[in-house]
């Protein structure tokens, strides 16, 4: 489980395509304090497994499930990416809950400055636009934020403050550019335990009620 709050931002150091699987070596400082072999660590916004640790870096191996859902078949040599371990039980928690499982790929529409701000539209897919609330929140390349406006149906946006911006790659992002996506985890159970996702349509929440004895 992670927060959604960037450690620090790793270097790709390669991107080796093996059979159908993508070994990745990543360049940081900060994470490699005590991380070890079999660890879970975020790597923009997908949750993956360490499998060798150096000196100065770490390698992950991406599966061809992982490649063809998120960003990760993208990556190569220098591509700057969001790192954050997962969180320490008993320690402070900001961000909300973050689970490294990319719902789907978004595609950022614009990115406006605004005083001493970002805005970034970007599109929902539609594993995730059900799940997208106004003020809610939403994981984009691993990064915590809240949903700033729905301008319609597919296309959130958020804001970044001068920290985000300057401590995440998300500075990077440009008209075109794919991100990755989580949606809220606590909204995303909601969902499921009232029947809202089914394809028939939005079950009536009383009826729902009704049959689970509360009334």
């Amino acid at each position: 489980m992670f927060s959604g709050i960037v450690e620090e931002v790793g270097t790709v150091d390669s991107a080796t395509d093996v059979g159908g699987r993508r070994d990745i070596v990543i360049a940081a400082d900060k994470v490699l304090e005590d991380l070890r072999i079999a660890d879970s660590i975020n790597v923009d916004g997908v949750c993956q497994t360490v499998v060798q640790v150096g000196r100065g870096a770490f390698k992950v191996q991406a599966i061809a499930t992982t490649l063809s859902r998120t960003t990760l078949a993208e990556f190569r040599r220098g591509r700057k990416v969001n790192l954050e371990r997962p969180i320490a039980a008993g320690g402070r928690f900001g961000g909300h809950f973050v689970q490294g499982h990319v719902d789907g790929v978004g595609t950022v529409t614009w990115v406006k400055r605004q005083g001493e701000m970002w805005l970034v539209r970007f599109s929902l897919p539609d594993t995730v636009g059900p799940f997208t609330i106004l003020h809610g929140s939403i994981a984009l390349d691993g990064v915590s934020l809240t949903i700033n406006a729905l301008p319609d149906a597919g296309t959130a946006e958020v804001a970044l403050i001068p920290y985000t911006y300057e401590h995440t790659n998300l500075s990077r992002l440009a008209p075109g550019d794919r991100v990755n996506l989580e949606a809220d985890m606590i909204g995303k159970y909601v969902a499921r335990a009232l029947g809202l996702h089914r394809e028939e349509g939005t079950t009536d929440l009383e009826q729902k009620l009704s049959e689970w004895g509360i009334t």
